[in-house]
C-alpha cells in the first residue's frame, strides 16, 4: 500500500516487485503512456517482462510530410478506444458492479484482493451456469 501522493510511475516499481515476490509470473503488461521511460527497461532487466505501452497511433506525431496541394490528414477528435486498454476498462466496470468493491472499505490490502478474486468468480460462476449444458 502507497500514499495517495506517490506517483503511479514511481510506485510501479514496488507494486511490480511485490507482485513477482508473491510468485506471479506475467510475460507482457499494457502499460498507460505515463509509464514511459527508465521503467520499460527495468522491467525487463529485472523482472525479465515486457512492459508495452498503449498510445494512440499519433503519439509523438509533431508534422506530416504531404504532396504539394494535399490536404494533411485529420487527428481524430474526441474519445478513442485504445487496443487493450478497454479490456482494463471493462474489467474495472465489471467489478464496480460488486457493492463491496464499488468504495474502498477494506483495510487490509489482502482483503481487497481476496474481494476482488472472489468477485471474479463470482462472474465466471454466473457465465458457466449460463452457457452450461
Amino acid at each position: 500500500m502507497q500514499p495517495a501522493d506517490v506517483a503511479d510511475r514511481d510506485g510501479a516499481r514496488e507494486v511490480l516487485e511485490r507482485a513477482w515476490g508473491a510468485g506471479r509470473r506475467l510475460q507482457k503488461i499494457w502499460v498507460d503512456q505515463g509509464y514511459r521511460g527508465e521503467l520499460l527497461a527495468w522491467a525487463k532487466e529485472r523482472l525479465g517482462t515486457v512492459l508495452e505501452v498503449v498510445q494512440h497511433a499519433w503519439a509523438g506525431v509533431v508534422a506530416v510530410w504531404t504532396g504539394e496541394g494535399e490536404a494533411p490528414p485529420a487527428r481524430p477528435a474526441g474519445f478513442q478506444v485504445l487496443p487493450w486498454r478497454w479490456v482494463v476498462e471493462r474489467t474495472f466496470a465489471w467489478l464496480g458492479l460488486n457493492r463491496r468493491l464499488s468504495k474502498d472499505y477494506e483495510y487490509l490490502p489482502e482483503t481487497s484482493e481476496a474481494m476482488v478474486q472472489v468477485a471474479m468468480v463470482r462472474l465466471m460462476l454466473r457465465r458457466l451456469a449460463r452457457d452450461g449444458p
